[in-house]
């Protein structure tokens, strides 16, 4: 065999070289520093839309930190002091699902770039290149955490309370600061979760050679179930901007669609395939728009949350089940049409069943609320006058997973039906239902 000339040595390099796309330090610190700026900007309007601004002593950069731990998983401890013969107790659990969404899908994109025009990549490479990731990822979680800490006086407002508050040296302090040890914890169980999810849901992304025969599969459903997500999101964008723009109060409106938007339109999903919630509003503080919500648990006990609790108070959520209908179905044919043409309606009913399951299960794990603020002084509890509140939102679990299977079985098997007069890879064989 004749030895290759320069030129086609030189073309022979550069072709391996586009095969081998470079995933070193620089690009992890790019694929890490990108995904963080991103969610402390998305953090930062949110807040400043919500009035967070004016918080004293200079709290707004350490309240941004916050928000980004608490967005990739992190801990963020309240602690409240009133003094000698007061005291004060606080809680918060709440991720602000719209700040961990930017900063995924930007994370996602960081980490598969260079992994792109690729079709197999060992385990090994793999693990380098997340571990490169992970390592960096540990670096701002820990400087997160060192940011996220503040403490600031609450003012119990003009009359007899703030007086005695004074008097007694137990006006309220409120002060947050971060866990770093479970934030490193649930950080890096987040960052994995992000890099997992990336590589199941992207088709050009390489997989190791023992996990190829899985892809068609899973790669299929994952994807049906992320675009599912995503348009529950963009449909809630637009619902939010013709809000903002209609009925006023603009502000209020797109704090809640940069800080928790998908906390409300993936509960509307669940609440859309039949699922039901239960919690509690009382005090000052609530759930964000809209006022229905805030309504069906303002109050003196535990609260069910479901199409037809919410429909007493407003008929249009009906409307709920009509969305969550089309769009599930929507991905169930997204599904199949990705799939291969030889698998079975069975299949698809069945892959669409565990995927919906799965996604139902993420969004009741991941879209709950507590919170909870008092204050106590001299054994009398709510002595600001309104200070004390309580917000409380947890699925019904069981109700919800087993309504996704019965949703994910019927619609898999539509979606394959409809998908049958669409071209797809693979050879076509005759389908045994």
């Amino acid at each position: 065999m004749s030895e290759q000339t320069p030129p086609r040595r030189a073309a022979a390099q550069r072709a391996e070289q586009g095969r081998r796309a470079p995933h070193g330090w620089p690009h992890a610190v790019v694929a890490v520093l990108a995904p963080l700026v991103v969610m402390a900007v998305v953090a930062a309007l949110g807040l400043w839309a919500a009035g967070a601004t004016d918080l004293p002593g200079g709290a707004f950069p350490s309240v941004v930190a916050a928000v980004v731990v608490m967005a990739v998983g992190g801990s963020v401890g309240l602690s409240g002091d009133a003094g000698m013969i007061a005291e004060t107790n606080a809680g918060l659990s709440v991720l602000p699902l719209s700040v961990s969404l930017a900063g995924a899908l930007i994370l996602a994109a960081g980490f598969l770039r260079p992994l792109r025009h690729r079709a197999v990549a060992d385990a090994k490479e793999l693990a380098g290149w997340a571990g490169r990731i992970a390592v960096l990822w540990v670096l701002v979680l820990v400087g997160l955490g060192l940011l996220a800490r503040h403490r600031f006086a609450i003012g119990l407002g003009d009359g007899p309370a703030d007086e005695i508050g004074d008097l007694l040296d137990s006006s309220p302090k409120v002060g947050f600061e971060t866990d770093v040890p479970l934030t490193l914890l649930f950080g890096l169980l987040w960052l994995a979760g992000v890099l997992a999810l990336a590589l199941l849901v992207s088709r050009g992304a390489p997989l190791p050679a023992r996990l190829l025969r899985f892809q068609e599969s899973v790669r299929p459903a994952a994807f049906a179930m992320v675009v599912l997500l995503l348009s529950y999101v963009a449909l809630g964008i637009v619902i939010g901007l013709v809000v903002a723009v209609t009925r006023g109060h603009a502000t209020e409106t797109f704090a809640v669609v940069l800080l928790g938007l998908p906390n409300l339109v993936w509960l509307a999903f669940t609440l859309g395939l039949g699922a039901s919630w239960e919690g509690r509003v009382d005090g000052p503080f609530g759930l964000p728009m809209p006022q229905v919500l805030d309504d069906v648990l303002r109050t003196p006990d535990i609260s069910t949350l479901s199409l037809h609790t919410l429909a007493d108070h407003d008929g249009r959520v009906w409307w709920l089940l009509v969305v969550a209908a089309l769009l599930v179905l929507g991905a169930a044919f997204l599904m199949a049409v990705r799939s291969p043409a030889r698998m079975r309606l069975w299949q698809h009913a069945a892959h669409m069943a565990v995927a919906l399951a799965l996604t139902v299960l993420a969004v009741c794990l991941l879209a709950g609320v507590s919170a909870h603020y008092g204050l106590s002084l001299l054994g009398i509890g709510d002595l600001g006058g309104g200070l004390s509140g309580l917000v409380r939102l947890r699925p019904q679990l069981g109700r919800a997973l087993i309504l996704a299977v019965a949703w994910g079985l019927v619609t898999g098997f539509l979606g394959g039906l409809l998908a049958r007069r669409v071209h797809r890879r693979g050879e076509v064989e005759n389908d045994h239902v």
